[in-house]
């Protein structure tokens, strides 16, 4: 994959030993951040999503 189809927007993947990861505010599964984080979180497929929901259509 090059970096031009990368998304800018992912948040980098936390370490493996980062300890207990945050729930997904929308499914509650697990997310990618780690439960210290900040504000509402969302998993990689809620924060698909969401971002689907959300873009201009037009």
């Amino acid at each position: 994959m090059t970096a031009a189809h990368r998304s800018t927007a992912a948040p980098a993947a936390a370490p493996a030993d980062a300890g207990p990861f945050a729930e997904c505010v929308l499914c509650r599964e697990p997310t990618e951040h780690p439960e210290s984080t900040k504000g509402a979180t969302l998993c990689p497929v809620c924060a698909w999503q969401e971002a689907q929901r959300t873009a201009c259509s037009g």
